[in-house]
């Protein structure tokens, strides 16, 4: 079990009553509740928070990943193109933008 730090929050009191109940109904602590919430929040903010990116998402079952459920063997991944493939199914480089307008209106040379 990893260490804990104390710390106090001030809850509504219809909030209190809720985890109450919560406790009361699942036999499970209020503070696990209250961590659980803490790591929702912080996940939802993630994209503020500094640090590196996971190379592994951390939702996946890392010794499941890329094994096929049958046979324990590694999984074939499917190809995937760089190009781009429009809805016609035709593909191109890049998608293309729209021409900017020129301050008269008109489409700016390219």
């Amino acid at each position: 079990m990893r260490k804990k730090i104390s710390t106090t929050i001030y809850v509504t009191p219809e909030q209190a009553d809720k985890l109450k109940v919560l406790h009361e109904r699942t036999k499970v602590p209020v503070a696990v509740y209250i961590r659980e919430g803490i790591d929702l929040v912080l996940r939802h903010y993630a994209h503020l928070l500094p640090g590196q990116l996971p190379l592994v998402d951390s939702t996946l079952d890392v010794s499941a990943a890329g094994r096929d459920k049958d046979k324990g063997e590694p999984k074939e991944e499917p190809r995937r193109s760089s190009r781009a493939v429009a809805a016609d199914g035709d593909e191109d480089e890049k998608p293309s933008r729209p021409a900017r307008a020129a301050p008269d209106g008109a489409p700016k040379p390219r």
